[in-house]
């Protein structure tokens, strides 16, 4: 873990914004905290973290709305703004849902682990570490473009429908990390068909004859945990 690593935190309760600043700075961390919505967007321009803990219930407005100005902030750009990590006191999977709707990239509830946040923390600045500047994804060979909505392999187009984008989107913003089908479904799908998870097989079918028809195969099944997207070694 390197100083590099600029963490925001946004939480207006004292003692917990305290509490939390002081353990991810003991996890490595440069971390700046603050107690408004306002202050969390006037921090992300002055210090460009690299990642945002992000409180949803705000004195100000909510952290939804935080996420929803950034955007605005960067109307260019799907990933102009840093990744998002959300903490909620409300629970149930509709609210997190949102939250992942909103522009989250992992969503906590409260009361959490310490250390399964900063292992979540983690997790998130590992899977974002291949996003370019411009807002391109790249994977090795492998670049998604969110602007253009278009995908290359080695150069070549490959064209994806819009279910198949999605789907390689998340894969590719997770690279490394086991992905079960109830997570992509979530995240894919948002489980408007009824939540059948056999579609998720087919389109991982579909997707790899479109993506992986040359070596090195990138899209790799966990044999009962789920799918993941591995970078080609070195």
């Amino acid at each position: 873990m390197t100083a590099s690593e600029r963490l925001l935190v946004v939480e207006d309760e004292p003692t917990l914004r305290e509490l939390l600043s002081a353990s991810l700075r003991l996890a490595g961390f440069a971390v700046a905290p603050v107690a408004t919505g306002a202050q969390a967007l006037a921090a992300v321009r002055e210090q460009r973290p690299d990642l945002i803990v992000l409180d949803v219930m705000l004195p100000d407005f909510d952290g939804f709305e935080v996420v929803r100005r950034l955007r605005g902030q960067h109307p260019s750009a799907a990933a102009g703004h840093p990744p998002v990590l959300f903490l909620t006191a409300r629970d149930a999977p509709e609210d997190r849902i949102s939250g992942l709707r909103a522009g989250g990239d992992d969503y906590v509830t409260k009361p959490f682990n310490l250390e399964e946040l900063v292992l979540r923390i983690r997790a998130i600045l590992r899977r974002t570490s291949g996003r370019q500047a411009d807002g391109r994804l790249v994977v090795g060979m492998l670049e998604l473009d969110p602007d253009s909505h278009q995908v290359t392999r080695d150069g070549r187009p490959v064209q994806l429908s819009p279910t198949e984008f999605s789907l390689l989107r998340v894969l590719m913003e997770n690279a490394g990390q086991v992905l079960s089908k109830s997570q992509l479904l979530e995240l894919v799908w948002q489980y408007d068909f009824g939540g059948d998870d056999s579609i998720v097989a087919s389109y991982i079918s579909y997707l790899r004859r479109k993506v992986d028809l040359d070596e090195p195969k990138l899209i790799h099944t966990v044999r009962g945990t789920g799918y993941v997207l591995r970078r080609p070694r070195q």
